[in-house]
């Protein structure tokens, strides 16, 4: 599977929980670390803990295992290490407090199939609205 086609399953899956303010990212310079950058939202502890495990339900049924996972048990922000894509999942106060993806000044968001791409934008007003 390809690191792109992992993120895209990982960002599917995420959607399925309705993380909202997805957004995958492809930065040049953290390329040693991971090829692409899942980073989405969720409004609760609770929430973020079950869009990690539906992204490990997902990803375990496509042969893909985390090599690691870190902060399930406070659920603020969670990061599932898939090699070549790493998921950071945030409850919303942590996620607006970090910004992550804007620390990456050379990052450009990768444009999602048009299917996820929809949902992805109809949770997102959802949210803001």
């Amino acid at each position: 599977m390809t690191a792109l086609k992992k993120a895209i399953a990982a960002a599917q899956a995420a959607l399925e929980k309705k993380a909202y303010d997805l957004v995958v990212l492809e930065a040049e310079h953290l390329k040693p670390v991971a090829d692409y950058f899942l980073v989405a939202t969720g409004r609760s502890d609770v929430q973020v803990q079950a869009i990690a495990r539906g992204i490990e339900e997902a990803m375990g049924k496509a042969g893909q295992r985390a090599l690691a996972v870190e902060g399930m048990h406070h659920a603020h922000w969670v990061v599932l290490d898939y090699d070549d894509v790493v998921v950071h999942l945030f409850y919303e106060p942590a996620r607006e407090f970090y910004r992550l993806e804007t620390n990456w000044i050379d990052a450009h968001e990768v444009k999602l199939p048009e299917p996820i791409r929809k949902q992805a934008e109809g949770l997102r007003l959802r949210a803001i609205g």
